[in-house]
């Protein structure tokens, strides 16, 4: 097949449907271009290596890729992040219709809307068929994040949003919540698929041996590890309540990897309370990340108490199924509900110290050949059911299917 992948962020932006996932469809047989944007995220400042220009083509690991013109911009201005969105959804039509070639389905990526918007006008022209990947539920995730809270604004972006979805010709959602709440706003349940995202599965297996300092940390100790941004969404005074509570048990351990909004707070606690069975190790590479996750005995998952977190699945559930190693998702809905079918860890409540302490217990307690099954369980799921390979067939079938009805 020819797809059209149409995506506002690209390698080496970070992106969930990257350069990877190019590159599995072209491995799977697929002729694959990409048409995207000068890179500038997350940061909002054109990365180096690169300038801003009307359009650069280049190839990278033998995927074509067009980049075009946008305003760089992602600070906390809602007017100057709405015209990084809007230019390029301006350059995208005028590119995707004049100068792509004729493919058999685009692939667009969405957030932001403007993408779909821009893949509907290519559409029209080219008479391209749309797969619609929806990685954040507009307008709900902009009023969570405070980012957006005119509620004028906001229900003009869901009926734009209605728009786009009667538009397009089928759409992927990352969890089944995304689904539901898409068919109670009266989109077709037949024209929604679910497709699990994968992880960074190169970065993971490109695992190198973490420093020597914090495998003298970690030696001998049941490690917790939580890994990943440490802001408010992540509610991790709770896990620091945690344990304080388990700080008898000489050999557990929490370990946090990463940083974020919190991480001063959070490490000022350990001072002002004396709580000693946890340490801090700094945001690395997914490749450094994946030597402390080798050596963990339980990965923690712990999101604060919200309805829009019980119809996701957090990103680093399935890099810690990956890696084969006990779960311990404090995240209520879709999320907990994987880790039930995968027989991979428990379930405990979000912010219940009790409930999560429980967790803890329940895996701790457990033999080591045990302990190993559940990691085995975990690793076996994400191949069977996440990983990059099943998730790209997934992909391939949706555009065969689509294609062939046009």
């Amino acid at each position: 097949m020819k797809i059209l992948l149409l995506t506002q962020w690209f390698d080496p932006e970070p992106t969930f449907k990257g350069l990877a996932f190019a590159k599995e469809l072209k491995r799977q047989g697929h002729e694959v271009q990409v048409l995207t944007g000068f890179p500038n995220y997350p940061g909002g400042k054109i990365y180096d290596g690169y300038k801003l220009k009307l359009y650069q083509r280049e190839e990278i690991d033998g995927i074509s890729i067009l980049r075009v013109a946008l305003y760089p911009n992602h600070d906390s201005s809602a007017l100057k992040r709405i015209f990084n969105y809007i230019s390029f959804a301006f350059m995208a039509i005028l590119f995707g219709i004049f100068a792509t070639r004729k493919a058999d389905v685009i692939y667009a990526y969405h957030p932001p809307l403007t993408v779909g918007i821009a893949a509907i006008f290519i559409k029209l022209f080219r008479r391209t068929p749309i797969i619609y990947d929806i990685q954040d539920m507009w307008p709900d995730t902009l009023k969570a994040t405070g980012m957006l809270n005119n509620n004028k604004i906001l229900n003009l972006i869901g009926s734009v949003c209605n728009l786009v979805y009667r538009f397009v010709d089928h759409i992927v959602v990352l969890c089944p919540g995304f689904k539901q709440l898409l068919i109670e706003r009266d989109v077709p349940k037949e024209k929604i698929s679910v497709i699990y995202n994968w992880c960074d599965e190169h970065g993971l297996t490109q695992a190198k041996s973490t420093k020597l300092e914090y495998q003298q940390l970690m030696h001998n100790k049941f490690n917790i590890v939580f890994a990943g941004n440490m802001g408010k969404a992540q509610a991790l005074d709770s896990i620091l309540d945690v344990a304080k509570e388990v700080q008898d048990i000489q050999d557990i351990q929490f370990v946090f990897v990463g940083s974020g909004t919190e991480t001063e707070h959070l490490k000022q606690r350990l001072i002002n309370e004396n709580i000693s069975n946890t340490i801090f190790i700094p945001r690395m590479p997914m490749a450094e990340v994946g030597g402390v996750l080798e050596l963990s005995s339980l990965l923690l998952v712990h999101l604060k108490k919200d309805p829009l977190f019980e119809i996701t699945v957090p990103s680093k559930t399935q890099a810690y199924m990956a890696m084969g190693k006990p779960v311990l998702m404090a995240v209520a809905g879709d999320a907990a509900d994987l880790v039930r079918r995968a027989e991979c860890g428990c379930v405990a409540i979000s912010e219940d110290v009790e409930s999560i302490q429980q967790a803890i217990f329940k895996i701790y307690h457990l033999s080591a050949s045990e302990q190993l099954q559940i990691g085995l369980n975990a690793h076996n799921f994400y191949l069977q059911e996440l990983s990059l390979e099943r998730g790209v067939l997934n992909f391939v079938t949706i555009f065969e299917k689509v294609s062939r009805k046009v």
